[in-house]
This record gives C-alpha cells, structure tokens and sequence, in this order.
C-alpha cells in the first residue's frame, strides 16, 4: 500500500492518509474474499486491484484538481469504481452509485456499511430509469462512469443526470480521443458540449488511457433518455 500512496501523490497530487489506506485495504480484503465467490472483477490480483482499480478511480482527480463534486453519481459502477475510492479521500462528498447487477449492487452496499460511509445511495437499477427519475435528473454536479459504453450511448446516460453548468466524466481507454469526437452530435442533442481529454498515465499499464470531459451547457430535452435498451440498440 506504500506504494498506492506514493504513485497517487506524485501522479495525481492526492495525499493517501493512515486513514485512507486502512479503508482501502478493507475494500481490497473484502472485494478478493466477494470475488471468489461472486466473480465481481476479472481483475484478481493485489498489484492490479491497486493500479487497475484504486489508482484508476484516483485518477478522476485530475479533472477538478482542487474542486472535488459535491454531488457524484457513478453510473455502471460495478464493485464500487471509481465512486468509493473517491467517497474514501472526500468524505463530505454525496455519492450515488447506480448498478444494475444484484450481486454487485449487494457488495457495493456491503462495503458502504462496511467502511461505515455516509452519504452513500446504492442503487440497483438501470442508468436509463434512474435518468428519468425526477429527485435525479439534472440534480448532480458531477457523473462519472468508467468503461460502461460507447461515448454517444454514456452520453445519453450520464447528461441528463447532470445539472447545468455541471460536467460528465467518462474514463475511457485508448479510443477516448475517436469516440470523443464521434458522441459530439449526440452531446449536443443531449444539452452538453466536448471540454477537454486529459490523458491519465497509469504505472505499468501500456494502453492509453483518457478522461473525457463534457460540459452541460443546456437542458437535456425531457424524452431522453429513451426507455432501457434503447440508447445502446440505436445511439444517437
């Protein structure tokens, strides 16, 4: 863990305290020991949960340096990535976590009560639901989802989450820049407009890796997004 602490601080200027990394360590316990069982991750060893996982989620610093979201939902979450690492170095933040498997819905919980963190939503349902739910839409100043889809159908996820003036976070792989400038008319459709890409250098890892920034510039017209399935079957 000694050297979480270290690459975070110098990549990405987050300062991991005693208190941090013993909550990580937890969550690390806890998501080996529920893997086993419930094939959460295909990512099974220590030195990748810390570099693949943790230091992943971290990385999303780099999008609002010293201005961290008070309001966060993490779409597609999976076993809690990259929303509770986050929770973890700011605990006054707001975080929801959408999944839409049981069984990881379930472990995200367990290690919310786990860790004893407040301010938690879990919830088990699908991005599209959640979108046109009225005590969430438009109501966060940040989403993030990390690896869930392609850019244009995120899009249709994650904008109208977002309130105005608040910004999405896509953590995407080496076809962050492609998809970035292919999900611009939907962006617009959907009330955001592209800001910037910021390449993310992970220790060890060969690809390329990005955090796709998009500003909502304007209201997500009410009949997005579509009904479950959609989105995915015809993009934008």
């Amino acid at each position: 863990m000694e050297n979480l602490a270290r690459e975070a601080l110098s990549l990405f200027n987050v300062r991991l305290t005693g208190r941090h990394i013993l909550a990580l360590a937890t969550y690390e316990r806890e998501l080996l020991d529920w893997n086993q069982k419930f094939n959460l991750t295909a990512i099974r060893d220590v030195e990748s949960i810390r570099t693949k996982h943790f230091l992943d989620s971290l990385s999303c610093v780099q999008a609002w340096k010293a201005a961290p979201p008070y309001r966060l939902i993490d779409v597609g979450t999976g076993a809690g990535f990259p929303g509770i690492p986050l929770k973890i170095i700011y605990p006054a933040m707001h975080l929801t976590l959408v999944e839409s498997v049981g069984k990881k819905a379930k472990f995200c919980q367990h290690i919310v009560d786990t860790l004893g963190l407040e301010n938690v939503k879990v919830i088990h349902s699908r991005a599209e639901d959640i979108g046109q739910k009225a005590e969430h839409r438009e109501s966060y100043d940040w989403a993030v989802a990390r690896a869930v889809a392609n850019l244009n159908v995120l899009s249709e996820y994650l904008l109208p989450l977002v309130k105005l003036g608040g910004i999405v976070l896509a953590q995407k792989g080496e076809s962050g820049p492609a998809e970035a400038q292919s999900a611009e008319k939907a962006m617009k459709l959907l009330g955001g407009k592209l800001k910037q890409l910021i390449p993310v250098n992970l220790p060890g890892v060969a690809d390329d890796r990005y955090l796709v920034l998009v500003d909502k510039v304007a209201a997500t017209p009410p009949k997005y997004p579509r009904s479950a399935g959609m989105a995915a079957k015809t993009p934008l």
